[in-house]
């Protein structure tokens, strides 16, 4: 029993699907049904916001107002989740992101509005829709960090990780090919892009409207009281001696990647302005985006799994190190690219090694926390990370707006600050030290 207990299985999510576990089941639909909508659509917004007549500064600044959602949302929603229930949490949650992504279909829509004399460009709507799509991902970042590290051998997290992941970034690969073909299928992007967040809201819908009526509530617990500042307090100030160094590379690396994450898109679209020909296809550039974004998590789906099994011979440390050098060195290679199709496929291939390391890189955050601490360990990391990182695609667009290959230039500077510091004072988890 003991032997069946330590090994982790990566088709274990699958086989619960499959064997019609009730909860499993509900929340596998509404996470797959969310990664969809989140990358069919996230990804492509900077575009979207291009087009409408912004500039790289709005662009920016959309970027550190995502930066600043994800930082600020994790926290409150947990705490409502704990207050509310997860049915009522998950269908709350749900709805509001699916009305985001209906508030972005009709932004160009939106006549402009003058309050007080300014007057509100229909751009302003995408952000408004940024602030209600995101609600989904505000519940559970802790929780499944805890559940993982409850399960899972503390020799054997990144596998752990992993197995969790691939489920996961199915929704990540589908969800760019879906968009390409929508927009390889339509005469402007604008047009495609509204096909693309109609599909995306129903996608919304179904996922609510699933994991409502067949999640099993009898289980829930409801929170009587909310320690608030003085719990977030001692949950920052009790973070492990040896996540401290993690945590500063971690936040240089994202930083730096924050800066221009952003402008990927119209690096491709309008910077470089790659399409693609081939094989019979002819691709326009906003398109052929969602095609390199497929490239990228196909190359992350196949080397999760052999890259955390390498952890367990080479250390977490290592693997880190791998995905934090991809992280750092991608926005130069990119802005420096010539414009050629198959130089952007190579290209998104090796990004995609990022994800790889990722599984070894939660192991790494969670694995020192001590029992029964894991979620709030790493809802505290999170936050500081998050927190710091948060104007990052302002200073970016901001740089962007002067000279592109600059901005992308300085991200990778930042970047790789962080990879030198983490391959100097990060330290191994212990057990993994020595390839144990």
């Amino acid at each position: 029993m003991e032997a069946r207990r330590d090994s982790v299985d990566a088709f274990d999510s699958f086989r619960q699907f499959v064997g019609l576990e009730r909860d499993v089941l509900v929340l596998s639909l509404a996470m797959l049904g969310f990664s969809l909508s989140f990358q069919m659509t996230g990804r492509y917004i900077p575009e979207y916001l291009r087009v409408l007549g912004t500039g790289a500064t709005v662009v920016g600044l959309y970027g550190s107002v995502g930066n600043l959602i994800g930082a600020l949302y994790p926290y409150p929603g947990g705490a409502l989740s704990d207050r509310l229930g997860s049915r009522v949490s998950l269908t709350l949650f749900g709805t509001i992101s699916s009305a985001g992504f209906l508030v972005w279909f009709v932004a160009p829509s939106i006549p402009p509005v003058t309050v007080g004399g300014l007057s509100l460009e229909p751009w302003i709507w995408v952000f408004v829709g940024l602030f209600l799509t995101q609600a989904w991902k505000s519940f559970g970042l802790g929780a499944t960090f805890a559940i993982v590290k409850q399960s899972v051998p503390p020799s054997r997290l990144a596998m752990g990780f992993a197995s969790t992941e691939i489920f996961r970034r199915v929704g990540f690969l589908l969800g760019p090919l879906i968009a390409a073909a929508l927009l390889a299928a339509t005469a402007s992007f604008v047009v495609g892009f509204k096909y693309v967040l109609v599909v995306a809201a129903a996608f919304g819908i179904v996922a609510t409207v699933a994991q409502h009526f067949l999640y099993d509530a009898s289980e829930d617990s409801l929170g009587k009281t909310f320690e608030g500042l003085s719990q977030l307090r001692t949950d920052l100030q009790s973070l492990p001696e040896t996540l401290r160094p993690l945590l500063v590379a971690d936040t240089l690396v994202r930083f730096g990647n924050g800066m221009v994450y952003v402008f990927f898109v119209i690096v491709v679209t309008d910077f470089l302005a790659v399409g693609f020909s081939g094989f019979g296809v002819s691709l326009r550039p906003d398109a052929f985006f969602g095609i390199l974004l497929g490239v990228e998590m196909v190359v992350a789906i196949v080397t999760k799994l052999p890259v955390s099994k390498l952890a367990e011979r080479t250390g977490l440390k290592p693997v880190v190190a791998l995905g934090f050098s991809v992280y750092a060195v991608f926005p130069l290679l990119l802005i420096l690219a010539p414009s050629n199709q198959w130089v952007l496929v190579a290209l998104f291939a090796f990004s995609g090694l990022r994800f790889a390391g990722l599984p070894a890189h939660k192991a790494l955050i969670v694995g020192p926390a001590e029992k029964n601490a894991g979620g709030r360990v790493t809802g505290a990391y999170y936050l500081i990370r998050n927190t710091i990182v948060i104007p990052s695609a302002a200073l970016g667009g901001w740089l962007y707006a002067s000279n592109p290959t600059l901005a992308f230039g300085v991200a990778s500077v930042v970047g790789l600050v962080g990879v030198t510091y983490f391959a100097v004072r990060g330290k191994e988890f212990d057990a993994y030290a020595g390839g144990a």
